[in-house]
């Protein structure tokens, strides 16, 4: 009742008003101030070549320069397709209540796969070594284990290596397929520790 009071008022007031200040009262929720759009000249030209390779990361930023440094150190890689997920490589990972997510973003890594057509995937994984800080923790393996110890935590992300393994096909297509983990030290260092790696029989030269 008080709805359909309110909405009678509406139309009333409006067709009170003068035709100019109803029109303009429609439009003031649906007008914006246009303002001009600033541009930045980055100097530089757009490459159309695809670079072959998917690294799907976590979203935490205070482990962007060390992925960057990682991927140029080990692989020569400085462009690369980019899926940073909550957990990166564990995201995708079946483990905990999140599974409904999992698929989601097995799908989504799967599109990307075959829509840029990637030949290597590499799925980073984060946390601290043996002894290293308990805040380096990944917060999405917190939200999905909020129980576990660091290294249960770490035992954890290495069962979803193998869980991943088993269902490639839902996600890295033809792909070759590696995983790491960055891994604060307990003096606070950053390493990377292989995971995994496809045989050499499987990998396929896919970095420029």
């Amino acid at each position: 009742m008080q709805v359909a009071t309110t909405r009678n008022a509406l139309v009333n007031l409006e067709t009170s008003l003068p035709s100019s200040e109803s029109e303009g009262l429609q439009l003031t929720a649906n007008s914006a101030p246009r303002r001009s759009m600033e541009t930045l000249a980055l100097g530089m030209p757009w490459d159309p070549e695809r670079p072959r390779v998917l690294v799907a990361a976590c979203s935490d930023g205070r482990l962007q320069e060390a992925t960057d440094a990682f991927l140029a150190r080990a692989f020569d890689i400085r462009q690369y397709d980019r899926l940073y997920v909550p957990g990166g490589g564990g995201g995708l990972a079946s483990s905990g209540a999140e599974f409904l997510r999992a698929r989601e973003l097995r799908r989504e890594c799967q599109f990307l796969v075959e829509a840029h057509g990637v030949e290597h995937l590499i799925l980073l994984f984060h946390g601290p070594a043996l002894g290293g800080p308990e805040e380096a923790v990944c917060a999405d393996y917190r939200r999905k284990h909020p129980w576990f110890r660091p290294d249960q935590v770490r035992a954890q992300q290495e069962a979803d290596v193998r869980d991943l393994l088993g269902r490639r096909d839902e996600f890295a297509g033809s792909a070759s397929l590696s995983a790491y983990r960055i891994e604060v030290t307990a003096s606070g260092e950053l390493a990377v520790a292989t995971l995994h790696t496809d045989t050499p029989s499987r990998q396929r030269p896919a970095h420029r």
